[in-house]
């Protein structure tokens, strides 16, 4: 990425979102995107996907990891989707496109239908998404027949994005610290011929991986401890060579907020529609087949980075724990105490 690049054309951000006791509230989703506006505005410049992920079945118990809702949020739900549109189209085409789905006699649209397909082939084993794009490609919204899963919800807004980097962000987890966006997209790209150091996803630190590199799930493995030895550094931005950007390898692949590059991501979580099963999160089944290939000395293969400021000693996301919280008196109790006002 040369001098004077937007780093905002070269990015999509992927909002997954899904069913919560909180809906038909936008409460969750706001906290993200008011993170976004404090710690990092290039995320509110770029274009946008949102997939909305449904449930399974009605059940008197919510089991959300599992796609079971309540009726009262099963009843919800539509509104929901309605305000989160709403709320997506006012952030990121303020004085663009009317809602794209709401009302589709406001501008040129495009809409059109995908589908989401898994396991063996069978007629059975897919699911039809509906799309719908504002007409300068800045707001996409995916809204899935039947419920996906975070795996191939990410892979859906992964196969339209049109730009060679993705955000990956789930609805509760919220940056707490500022990200050098345009720097880490420069590395990123400057690195494609690096075979020694390939910058292929980068993630942030959370309260638990504090001081990653040092701790028991690197340094008890010698091969992920002669690994961060050789490759921990700082990086310098071609365009910006004042700049310096901390990055330690990381090994697994996490759900948790995310930079990527989008043809690695393809090619590495989804080579084919065996690799995700309907219900999946990435993390669980790729992130652990990862970490096994990282031990086994095939890091390259995945290039995954945590950004490491100051040792990681400050978390740079909070999580907003959207499967639990119900709202309280209009504001959000974050973890660790925090309050954040709507």
């Amino acid at each position: 990425m040369g001098p004077g690049s937007n780093e905002s054309s070269l990015l999509t951000v992927i909002i997954t979102t899904s069913p919560t006791p909180s809906i038909p509230s936008t409460q969750l989703v706001s906290s993200v995107l008011r993170s976004f506006n404090r710690h990092c505005t290039a995320l509110l410049a770029a274009r946008v996907i949102v997939v909305f992920d449904t449930f399974e079945h009605v059940t008197v118990r919510s089991r959300l990891k599992k796609g079971q809702a309540t009726a009262k949020v099963a009843e919800n739900y539509s509104d929901y989707i309605e305000n989160v549109k709403e709320l997506i189209i006012a952030k990121y085409a303020p004085h663009g496109d009317k809602n794209p789905a709401s009302e589709p006699g406001a501008t040129a649209l495009r809409e059109w239908q995908d589908r989401a397909e898994f396991g063996l082939e069978n007629p059975r084993n897919e699911v039809t998404v509906a799309i719908t794009q504002t007409a300068d490609q800045q707001v996409t919204f995916i809204e899935p027949a039947a419920r996906l899963g975070f795996g191939l919800a990410v892979r859906s807004a992964l196969r339209i994005c049109g730009t060679p980097y993705v955000w990956v962000q789930q609805h509760d987890w919220a940056l707490a610290a500022d990200i050098p966006l345009a720097p880490l997209l420069d590395v990123m790209a400057s690195s494609d011929a690096d075979e020694a150091a390939p910058v292929k996803y980068v993630s942030f630190p959370s309260e638990r991986m504090r001081s990653y590199a040092v701790s028991a799930c690197v340094n008890d493995y010698p091969a992920l401890r002669e690994l961060t030895a050789s490759l921990k550094r700082d990086f310098t931005p071609p365009s910006q060579p004042e700049v310096k950007v901390p990055l330690t390898p990381l090994f697994f692949w996490f759900d948790k907020p995310h930079l990527a590059s989008t043809e690695h991501y393809l090619a590495r979580v989804f080579p084919s529609r065996l690799a995700m099963r309907r219900g999946e999160f990435i993390e669980d089944k790729i992130g652990q087949r990862a970490r096994h290939n990282m031990k086994e000395g095939q890091w390259h293969r995945w290039a995954c980075w945590l950004y490491y400021a100051d040792e990681a000693k400050v978390p740079y996301l909070r999580h907003l724990h959207g499967r639990t919280w119900d709202g309280v008196d209009g504001k959000l109790y974050l973890k660790y105490g925090c309050v954040e006002d709507e």
